[in-house]
């Protein structure tokens, strides 16, 4: 059974830091693309950033320069370094593992940014 659980959101201040984990178990994880998700109550859940297997990656324009997607083959996570966090990063951030035609998605961490 597939399961990916993230850790590591929280409250924290304009300007803050936070990073993301989500682990994996269940699959082959090296080999599959993974991606971070965020939704806020009301609108579409949004692609953050994505990071295929073998560790290219692109983000959504509000993050660049901000957050880096990265991934440790070797402990089964992917993870989400999130600087200069400002309130508009506000949201549940999911992630997700593309397997095929098949999409594995965590339970979701709350990030809450103050102003």
């Amino acid at each position: 059974q597939v399961q990916l659980v993230e850790s590591g959101g929280g409250l924290v201040q304009a300007g803050g830091s936070l990073r993301l984990s989500c682990v994996v178990s269940g699959s082959i994880f090296s080999i599959n693309p993974m991606g971070w998700y965020r939704q806020v109550p009301g609108k579409q859940r949004e692609l953050v950033a994505r990071i295929t297997s073998g560790g290219s990656t692109n983000y959504i324009d509000s993050v660049k320069g901000r957050f880096t997607i990265s991934r440790d083959n070797a402990r089964n996570t992917v993870y989400l370094q999130m600087n200069s966090l400002k309130p508009e990063d506000t949201a549940v951030y999911y992630c997700k593992m593309f397997q095929g035609a098949i999409e594995y998605w965590g339970q979701g961490t709350q990030v809450t940014v103050s102003s």
